[in-house]
Formats: structure tokens, C-alpha cells, sequence
């Protein structure tokens, strides 16, 4: 005899969930987030539309994603035993930061015994990328099936640093020149990183980091197709940017809103290609005071990256607060993915978000947040006149202002700073200190500085 069950109805789960909560409204759990959005305590299938479904093909190696490393450093010499070692460890590509940027000749050392046909060498110049795109393409030495990242990014460069030598509009069409000069030399190379990145690190709301990445895409690619390149090859050249965090349910629905967003964005030039996105772990979400617990919260970026569907994933060192990682820190980033890749094997589902209620519908509520974000920045003249205006800089002030209201009130928490402190944290080796801003030049805007959540706090637990 086959036993049944009843099936609740929605007002004994409302009863229950009542008597849990001690007679307090269930209203109580909903929560508003820094974009006005709502998360609820339950999602049910009338909650959401059709399920978003991000596909993201494995390469030839079977591997889910590209395990992407970060090297700064100034010492060609070093920077080269780095390279190779992240390589020979795991690593499918690497991006290249430091004074090894400024010239061929260093970069070239700096690349010695690199296939570039092989692992694909991207670059993170700020404000000179087309300088270090041109040192990239001559250490290529126009092998056409080089796979070169130029990641030509000048409007991020503007936003964070506030300002540039130039007027920015020349920067970005330098770069736009660049692009269609290395075009036909290399086509398998990728031009621009189109990130919200300057947005999250300054302490802004998830679809305000949305919504810059869009107005960042739309900018390079109506400057590529100026310079002379076909819509379909600057689709092609453009990567999209997307931070992720120790949140790693919005981390993940950001990355899957990203493609929602490059969906329409595209379809405005008329064409359909599919989205190619690069998750970079946060770096306001590290500790300096005691780093060791930010090897959690860098697995949990790792994971919403993988999961998410992003083509690559960069997890900076858990020591990056304090300094420039050391060997050690790094080799921590690229074996946290090693193990979530071949070891958790989280990569081997296409989609494995798809069919939550829940992430369903906050893949699409952070995708209208952040197009109604990129249609507020076009109203207010582009990019480029929000900038300089202050307007969008005003938006992440309100933004960060809440967030670190909340942390003060005790709204939220981090681990090893406000909750569960070490009061002998173990100290870190670093190979150097924080980066010098460079001189913003003629150009101003509003600066978007980094910031770091744990910062307020460390001083009171020293």
C-alpha cells in the first residue's frame, strides 16, 4: 500500500514559518539590497519567467572554464620564472601587470619560452594599454595563430584614477586604432575588457557595476567600428569584466546577467554573438590585518565565477591586502581552482544554476538593474559625460554609504574582522607594497578610489 502525504498549502507553510519565527511576520525575511531590489525568503515557479540558460562550451583540454593567473612585476627575470611556473602548474593564461609592460624588449623576456599560440598572455596597462598592446604584438612577431589579450581598457583606467593625460575620447579612439591595426595579424586576439570593475571596487551596488560594464562594451564598440573594424570582429575583440565575491549567489547571478545584458547589446548592432566573460575575484572583500581567512571568501569567488558560466576566472592572492602576492599566495589562487575544477569538478554541468527559482529570478532582476543603470548613464550623455559630470560617481557614493552603514550597524559581518577576530593573526610575506596612482593629467573626473570593507575596522583590532 503506496502511503500519501498532504501537500501544505500556502497558508499552513505561512503558519509554520510564523511559529519558527516566534510570531514575527513573515514579511520580516524580505530583504532590500543596495539596487532597491527585493530578495524573499521563498521562490516558487510564478516568481520567475523562462529559466536563463548560459551555455559555455569546453575547450579542447575538457576544461570548463581558463584558469587565469595575474603577475605584476617590474624584473623581466622574475616575472618570466613566475609566468612559467603558474603555467607548468595548471595555469591556461596568464595577465601581465608591471613595468615588464613598458617596452618590447622586457616583454619579451619577460615571455621567454611562452607559446603564445597555446596559453593566451593578456595584459592589465591602465591608461597605456595601447602602448603594451603594440610591445605585445611585436613579441608575437605576427604569428597569426597567437592568442594575444590586449585588454585595451581606458575607460577604467579614467574612472578609477580620475582623470587621464588626455582627453579621454583620445585615448579611447588610440585604442580603437590599435585595435584595427593588430586586426588582421592576429585574429584570434581580443582588444578590449569591457569591466565594471572600477564601480565594485569603489564600493558600488551590483547593478551599477552592470550597468558601467554596458556603457564601457557599447563605447569600445562604436569606436572599433569608427576605426575601421567589421561589427562582427570588434564583438569578437570585446571581453566583458565582472568582479566576484564571497557573496557567491549574487556573484554567480551578476556573471549570468552579464550575458543577459551582452544579449541585448548586441542585438542593438544588429548581429548575435555569444558573450566572453573574465571573473576577477574582489578586492574589497579582503582583510589586511589578518589574511588568512580571505583564502575562504577567494574559493567562494572562485566557485561563483565557475558556476556563474564565466569563460575565465582570476583569483588575485589571498595576501593582495597586505602587498603583491609571493609565489606561496599565488600558487594558493591557481590550486583553489585546480581543486574546484578537477577535483569538485563543478565545471562539468553546463549550467548548473539553471532550474533554481531563486537564481533565476535574480539573474534577471540584476540584469534589469543593470540595464536600467546603462540606459540612466545614455541619458545622462554616455560613459563619458557621466563621468566627467559626477553623476554616476554620486550613484556608487550612495551605494558604498549604505554598505558601510550596515557593516557599522551590525547589519553585516566579516569573518576575522568583526565576527570571530584572531587576536594573533600570523602575518604574511609580500613581494611589495601597494601600487603608486599614476598622474591623471589634463582630463579630470571624479575619482572612483578602491576601497576595502575591512579597512575601517582593523585598526580597532590591532
Amino acid at each position: 500500500m503506496t502511503q500519501t502525504f498532504p501537500i501544505p498549502s500556502p497558508a499552513d507553510w505561512r503558519a509554520e514559518a510564523e511559529k519558527a519565527l516566534k510570531g514575527r511576520p513573515v514579511e520580516g525575511l524580505v530583504h532590500l539590497d543596495a539596487d532597491g531590489l527585493t530578495t524573499r525568503p521563498l521562490y516558487g515557479r510564478a516568481n520567475t519567467t523562462e529559466a536563463v540558460f548560459a551555455p559555455r562550451a569546453s575547450d579542447a583540454d575538457g576544461r570548463a572554464w581558463d584558469l587565469r593567473t595575474l603577475i605584476e612585476g617590474d624584473e623581466a627575470g622574475a616575472v618570466n620564472a613566475a609566468v612559467l611556473a603558474d603555467l607548468e602548474g595548471g595555469a591556461a593564461s596568464v595577465i601581465l601587470s608591471g613595468a615588464v609592460l613598458a617596452d618590447s624588449e622586457p616583454l619579451g623576456r619577460a615571455l621567454a619560452g611562452v607559446a603564445l599560440e597555446l596559453a593566451p598572455v593578456g595584459l592589465d596597462a591602465g591608461i597605456d594599454g595601447p602602448d603594451a598592446a603594440n610591445a605585445l604584438a611585436v613579441v608575437a612577431k605576427g604569428a597569426p595563430r597567437a592568442k594575444l589579450m590586449f585588454h585595451m581598457d581606458p575607460l577604467g583606467a579614467y574612472a578609477t584614477a580620475g582623470g587621464s593625460p588626455r582627453p579621454i575620447e583620445d585615448h579611447i579612439t588610440l585604442a580603437a586604432n590599435t585595435a584595427a591595426r593588430h586586426a588582421g595579424a592576429y585574429p584570434e586576439a581580443t582588444f578590449f575588457l569591457a569591466t565594471g570593475r572600477p564601480a565594485h571596487e569603489a564600493g558600488g551596488s551590483a547593478g551599477q557595476e552592470l550597468g558601467f560594464a554596458a556603457a564601457a562594451a557599447a563605447t569600445y564598440l562604436k569606436a572599433a567600428v569608427e576605426a575601421g573594424l567589421p561589427v562582427e570582429r570588434a564583438l569578437a575583440g570585446t571581453v566583458l569584466g565582472v568582479s566576484v565575491d564571497a557573496e557567491y549567489f549574487d556573484s554567480l547571478a551578476k556573471v549570468r546577467a552579464l550575458r543577459l545584458i551582452w544579449r541585448s547589446i548586441v542585438a542593438a548592432f544588429g548581429h548575435e554573438f555569444p558573450a566572453r566573460i573574465e571573473a576577477r575575484s574582489s578586492r574589497r572583500m579582503l582583510a589586511a590585518r589578518d589574511p588568512w581567512p580571505n583564502l575562504l571568501r577567494l574559493t567562494a569567488a572562485g566557485f561563483a565565477g565557475a558556476v556563474g558560466g564565466a569563460d575565465s576566472v582570476v583569483l588575485d592572492g589571498f595576501s593582495r591586502a597586505a602587498g603583491r602576492p609571493d609565489a606561496f599566495a599565488r600558487r594558493a589562487a591557481r590550486n583553489t581552482q585546480l581543486v574546484l575544477m578537477e577535483e569538485a569538478h563543478i565545471g562539468r554541468v553546463a549550467d548548473p544554476a539553471a532550474g533554481s527559482w531563486y537564481l533565476d529570478h535574480r539573474t534577471r532582476d540584476l540584469a534589469e538593474a543593470g540595464w536600467a543603470e546603462f540606459q540612466r548613464i545614455e541619458r545622462e550623455g554616455g560613459i563619458i559625460a557621466s563621468l566627467r559630470g559626477g553623476a554616476f560617481q554620486a550613484r556608487v557614493a550612495a551605494s558604498r554609504t549604505a554598505s558601510q552603514r550596515a557593516l557599522t550597524d551590525g547589519g553585516g559581518q566579516i569573518v576575522g574582522v568583526t565576527k570571530f577576530v584572531d587576536p594573533d593573526a600570523r602575518p604574511v610575506v609580500v613581494e611589495g607594497g601597494a601600487p603608486s596612482v599614476p598622474d591623471c593629467g589634463g582630463d579630470r573626473c571624479p575619482p572612483l578610489p578602491p576601497l576595502r570593507w575591512a579597512e575601517a575596522f582593523e585598526g580597532e583590532t590591532q
